[in-house]
């Protein structure tokens, strides 16, 4: 397909234009999608500061989309123009070392669309039909493109491995840290705690299954975790807000023996203090964990389209691609807001839920 599209270019820090630029063109095993909805995620904001993948500027961002097929390259058989889809941004080698053993986050060639390369804030996207999902015909775009970030919850979910009712505390009321709990919940822990700050977003995850809410602006959170699991502490505890004191606080909620999930993501230059003391006596482990890949991709659509985990609570707004700044910040200034679409189809902003 030939000609131009509108698409959302962070050109510098902090500056971000709607421009007029080339529809990608679509090679062997590739397909052009339609963008049809982009959520948009923290490291959407960080890309914005430039406090990530700022040596990529100028880049298109927008990971989490979901679309319709209108071009497909020479070699494509498994999709055709018309087909539903969301794409796994996560690109690798698939020769080297870690690819050989289904570790492509480690490929030193890994990269991803929206992050590394072009992505869909904007009309269309291309993306390697290697990587692509069809989606089941219940399951809305806004629903679709909330694929990735549930795969990235199920990955993490998987290296936890949780055992029926063990405790898990989550600690981040966003997003992301709602839908831990969600997981969390049908893989059978009890209780499940979510540690948080922002009293409409817990009330949110009360309303999803969370048992206990622990406003850390009201009480010691470490204290009441422990009230609830008889002094010990939590069995399994996700990081999911990216900040040192809140990961130091998650290895002293967890419990001995019991195992702390590194989800969020810092600063690449933060440090925390860890007492090894503990760590060895305590028998705690760490597991880190930063994105979906592979099986985790049809295994969120599988959730998804079978109602297991229900996002739709979650959704805030959607906007027109001209308003993607506004939204970002808007996401930062708002708490009360959680999960906020960008519709290169729409004109006017429209609430969700």
């Amino acid at each position: 397909m030939r000609g131009k599209m509108r698409a959302a270019v962070v050109v510098e820090p902090r500056r971000l234009e709607i421009r007029e630029v080339d529809i990608p063109q679509v090679g062997p095993g590739e397909v052009l999608i339609k963008v049809k909805a982009c959520g948009i995620c923290g490291t959407d904001f960080s890309i914005y500061t430039g406090k990530y993948s700022r040596e990529y500027l100028p880049l298109i961002p927008g990971h989490e989309f979901s679309g319709e097929i209108v071009e497909v390259g020479e070699g494509v058989r498994h999709l055709q123009v018309g087909d539903r889809v969301t794409a796994d941004i996560n690109m690798s080698c698939g020769i080297c070392f870690y690819c050989s053993r289904g570790q492509k986050l480690m490929c030193p060639e890994f990269r991803q669309l929206g992050i590394h390369i072009h992505g869909a804030f904007a009309e269309y996207v291309k993306a390697p039909a290697s990587q692509v999902h069809k989606l089941p015909p219940n399951l809305s775009f806004e629903v679709g493109a909330f694929v990735e970030p549930t795969s990235c919850a199920i990955h993490a979910a998987k290296a936890m491995q949780v055992a029926l009712g063990s405790t898990v505390a989550v600690i981040g009321d966003g997003t992301l840290g709602i839908l831990h709990t969600q997981i969390a919940k049908y893989q059978g822990a009890a209780p499940v705690i979510l540690v948080g700050k922002h009293r409409e977003r817990m009330e949110k995850a009360k309303a999803l299954g969370v048992d206990y809410l622990v406003d850390i602006t009201r009480e010691d959170p470490l204290q009441k975790v422990k009230e609830l699991t008889e002094g010990r502490g939590a069995d399994f505890v996700i990081e999911s807000v990216g900040a040192p004191e809140t990961y130091e606080l998650a290895i002293a909620m967890t419990r001995p023996g019991g195992r702390i999930a590194a989800f969020g993501i810092t600063e690449a230059e933060a440090t925390i203090q860890v007492k090894p003391f503990d760590f060895v006596l305590g028998e705690r482990s760490m597991v880190g964990s930063c994105a979906g890949v592979g099986n985790d991709w049809p295994d969120a659509i599988k959730l998804l389209e079978y109602g297991r985990i229900d996002p739709r609570p979650l959704f805030s707004l959607r906007v027109p691609l001209e308003e993607l700044e506004a939204a970002l910040l808007l996401g930062k200034e708002n708490r009360a807001l959680l999960k906020i679409f960008v519709s290169p189809e729409i004109t006017k902003r429209e609430e969700l839920g």
